[in-house]
């Protein structure tokens, strides 16, 4: 069974939303606007209110105002690893793009947490810096990164380890749940395999300061290439076939996609949403899918593992918004 955040799914009375409007006037505030453009899978209905944060300040300001105002509110980064619902959200979407960055002689570096990772990478290998250049290709914003503890492989031919972003945290401003801004540590943030804190609170990544060290210019660049010609030859591009990237999470010493693919279920589709056929833990849009599809699909995966092997395959992407009911899996 899939099952989908609550948040976002109680209709708001039309003159709350006028006096939290009222607040965040200006051309970064929309009403009733569709947020699928605002996600890597393409898909989802509109959103109440839609909110650009173009500082880590008015992305907690945003946040004040919703939560005064005792209305559901959501933040958007890149849109990755999500799924939001036909019928969208209730309440204020406030889309991250607080993308100041700035560098320290010592090697740190504090970025905004809407900073897309892939135009912070650049930046580093660009000045020598090097520890993010590993993450390459990996959709997502600092704030994403932070939140997912994101990780890849050790650099070819090995490929011995998994390396995550925590080895190159030092810190992160948050504004937490209680409504505190604060800077912690990595004790704080509980760094584990596709988990942090962030997974179990509404606290909010503002900024973080990364380490990096001294790095041999030829050698991230090989980096960088491998790992994108790695990436490319595995996985569907998002510029073609939007996903919201892998849809289960990893199950101990068995891959969720082997037993989608041993199911025989790469290629099979409900609607325009299809598991890949390069990837069977994946599920990607191919042009008209509807968040109804795509759960459809989910739940047949479910089902055809379950019966299958005895394995219960659990979403690992967050379902945001109001949805049609709960599809079950059997």
């Amino acid at each position: 069974m899939t099952t989908a955040n609550p948040l976002g799914t109680s209709p708001v009375p039309a003159a709350l939303l006028d006096s939290v409007a009222a607040r965040l006037t200006g051309p970064r505030l929309l009403r009733a606007a569709p947020i699928a453009p605002y996600t890597t899978f393409r898909i989802g209905g509109p959103a109440d209110l839609l909110y650009d944060a173009e500082t880590g300040d008015d992305l907690a300001e945003a946040i004040d105002i919703a939560t005064a105002a005792g209305i559901d509110w959501f933040v958007l980064g890149l849109g990755a690893n999500i799924l939001v619902g036909d019928h969208g959200f209730r309440g204020l979407v406030i889309r991250n793009r607080a993308r100041h960055v700035t560098w320290h002689p010592d090697g740190r570096c504090v970025a905004e947490s809407g900073t897309i990772m892939a135009d912070l990478i650049r930046e580093a290998v660009a000045g020598g810096w090097s520890g993010l250049e590993h993450y390459i290709g990996i959709p997502s914003t600092v704030g994403g990164a932070i939140w997912q503890n994101l990780h890849f492989l050790s650099p070819a031919p090995a490929r011995e380890r998994t390396m995550f972003i925590a080895e190159v945290f030092e810190s992160c401003r948050i504004r937490r749940e209680t409504g505190e801004r604060r800077t912690v540590d990595a004790a704080y943030v509980g760094f584990g395999y596709d988990d942090t804190v962030f997974h179990r609170t509404r606290d909010i990544v503002l900024d973080v300061t990364f380490r990096l060290t001294r790095g041999d210019s030829d050698a991230m660049h090989r980096i960088l290439q491998e790992n994108l010609s790695w990436r490319g030859a595995r996985h569907p591009w998002l510029e073609h076939h939007p996903s919201a990237g892998s849809i289960f999470k990893k199950l101990e010493g068995i891959g969720a996609g082997r037993l989608v693919d041993q199911c025989g279920l790469k290629g099979f589709r409900v609607g325009d949403a299809q598991i890949s056929h390069m990837h069977a833990n994946i599920m990607v849009n191919l042009g008209h899918a509807t968040s109804a599809d795509v759960r459809t699909l989910v739940a047949h995966a479910q089902k055809a593992v379950f019966e299958k092997f005895g394995h219960r395959l659990e979403p690992e992407i967050g379902f945001i918004g109001e949805f049609d009911s709960v599809v079950q899996s059997g």
